[in-house]
């Protein structure tokens, strides 16, 4: 058989089509700097530091009428100030409606408070503010910040007035900016402490604290100093953490990615040692590499640890160094990893042999007229200084040993226990729906109910709760009470109950931890437990706890093993 050849196509050859170029992820440092989302255009309109002026000088005389909507929803932040939820709106609709039909005509102010250090006449003015314009509300939060609620933007002006007399703040509080500098309560006076960071934080907000080169990031910057493994280190943009160099004595080891929300991740150490002198240009540094390099495209992968998981820890570093820096950093150890959680309650004694005296309320919830208590007894029991900590509670520094009682009498007459059972003190939640415009569930109430019922339920088994079982509840995914480094984390959502109803309830999370048991825990497939069901589901899995545990077994190694039955 004769095979005869196909002719050649008469059609002329397409050409070749061009590469597809990579779509820009927004890194200014490549040239991606449009299309902009609406976020990166308001500022790029406006620096939003320049909002201050408006405030002072427009919208505290017009009212909540004259406020620019990009203002009211942007760059207000700048200067801690959220508008409120407004009342009456349940959280099946916070997805659905628009932001202006969830504002309130108040706001949420949150007060900066780096290290949350504070003198007895700050904490008393703080509290007076509160009196006098946010109707005593005041939550200490967990990046050692105050909130008020219900403040009025033609307040604004006399309320930033009376606390920069004091020497406080509400700048950068918020936004897309370095926030509140997390530092260890015990600073300064711990026994055990490796270095003091506190003068790291005085001077990077010094040098760059309303900079405006430092003002406009992709997204927030959460940064911690602290020469203790008190303060969530693994969950920061940004960590020093104090350690011993073999050659070169103390200093801090350097942390990068960390964050939670709905991507959670463990930052990643870098390898580098950090001295105290040099931590200021070290953390401006990465701040400066996130600035340019961060994912400015999508909000929800504009967080600097969605460039860290890309890169990698090593990759970081040489562009840190060679870019930024100029210069090689010095390699160091790790941290020593605590074997229990710093959570700073009850009486210790500091290293100058006076005390210190931690006090819990119930997830953070005080007034004005607590906190004003507090710097009056902390006065009367000679000291001047008070700590706020990252787990929502309250330290009094340096109290003579003669006082100790007199004080510890005074704070649990006003509602601040220093021997706190084991529930209160490892309770924390978020603003929640009471205010916030983004919550699905109440957290702060109920945080309140959950203690006040394990309390009087779990009374028989409390002395052999060695460490706080820790209950965090939050009012949506976001994850501002860190659900999921909680020994039990409640994320709020609305689920359907047995009736086929929509009501509150919660995604359990179990396990997770900071530390020894750093990680996320785990969660049951379908399992999600209603409001009304919460007591008893929380007491039902601490009973299996206690009774199926070993010996010294933290609840995260017991979650790690526990059949799913008995976490249900």
């Amino acid at each position: 058989m004769t095979v005869t050849a196909e002719p050649p196509s008469t059609r002329p050859t397409p050409p070749a089509r061009p590469a597809r170029r990579a779509r820009g992820e927004g890194q200014w440092a490549l040239g991606h700097r449009e299309p902009l989302n609406p976020n990166e255009r308001t500022k790029k309109d406006d620096n939003p530091l320049n909002v201050r002026a408006r405030i002072e000088g427009i919208y505290a005389h017009g009212g909540f009428a004259s406020i620019d909507p990009a203002d009211l929803r942007g760059r207000f932040r700048w200067y801690g100030l959220y508008t409120q939820r407004k009342p009456g709106i349940d959280g099946g609709r916070t997805a659905t409606l628009e932001p202006e039909e969830l504002d309130d005509e108040f706001f949420m102010l949150r007060v900066r408070i780096d290290g949350g250090a504070l003198t007895t006449e700050q904490l008393a003015v703080i509290g007076e503010i509160s009196q006098t314009y946010a109707r005593d509300t005041a939550d200490i939060t967990d990046r050692q910040n105050v909130q008020y609620h219900w403040i009025r933007i033609e307040d604004m002006p006399t309320i930033w007035q009376k606390l920069e007399s004091a020497g406080l703040t509400t700048m950068t509080a918020c936004g897309d900016s370095p926030r509140v500098i997390l530092g260890s309560p015990l600073a300064g006076i711990a026994e055990d402490e490796i270095i003091d960071g506190t003068p790291a934080i005085d001077e990077i907000k010094r040098r760059y604290l309303g900079k405006p080169e430092y003002a406009n990031l992709p997204r927030k910057f959460k940064s911690a100093v602290s020469g203790l493994p008190d303060v969530a280190h693994e969950i920061h943009d940004i960590a020093f953490v104090g350690v011993r160099h073999p050659e070169h004595g103390p200093g801090f080891d350097l942390w990068v990615g960390g964050g939670l929300s709905t991507n959670p991740m463990i930052g990643q150490r870098l390898g580098a040692w950090v001295p105290l002198d040099e931590v200021p240009e070290v953390w401006a540094g990465v701040i400066s590499v996130f600035r340019d390099y961060g994912y400015r495209r999508l909000r929800s992968r504009a967080r600097i640890k969605f460039l860290v998981k890309d890169w990698g820890p090593e990759k970081f570093r040489q562009v840190l160094e060679s870019e930024y820096l100029r210069r090689k950093l010095i390699d160091g150890p790790a941290p020593e990893v605590p074997e229990q959680q710093h959570d700073h309650i009850g009486v210790h004694r500091q290293k100058d042999g006076k005390f210190y005296v931690g006090a819990a309320p119930v997830a953070g919830r005080v007034s004005g007229s607590t906190l004003i208590a507090v710097a009056k007894a902390a006065e009367r029991a000679g000291s001047a200084r008070v700590r706020l900590t990252p787990l929502q509670k309250l330290v009094v520094l340096d109290v003579p040993e003669p006082e100790l009682a007199g004080l510890r009498a005074e704070l649990a007459e006003i509602g601040l226990p220093t021997e706190p059972s084991p529930w209160r003190r490892g309770v924390m939640a978020c603003t929640g729906i009471e205010f916030c415009k983004l919550a699905i569930v109440e957290t702060k109430a109920r945080a309140r109910e959950l203690v006040t019922a394990l309390e009087q339920r779990l009374a028989d088994v409390q002395s052999a709760v060695d460490n706080p079982v820790t209950v965090h509840l939050n009012g949506c995914p976001n994850s501002c009470a860190r659900i999921q480094t909680a020994d039990i984390g409640l994320k709020g959502q609305i689920v359907t109950d047995a009736d086929g109803n929509q009501v509150e309830g919660f995604q359990v999370h179990l396990g997770g931890g900071l530390g020894l048991d750093a990680g996320f825990g785990r969660k049951l497939r379908g399992h999600k437990v209603t409001g009304p069901e919460l007591i008893d589901y929380v007491e039902r899995v601490v009973r299996n706890y206690l009774t199926q545990r070993e010996e010294g077994e933290r609840f995260p190694q017991w979650v790690a093993r526990a059949e799913e039955n008995d976490l249900r």
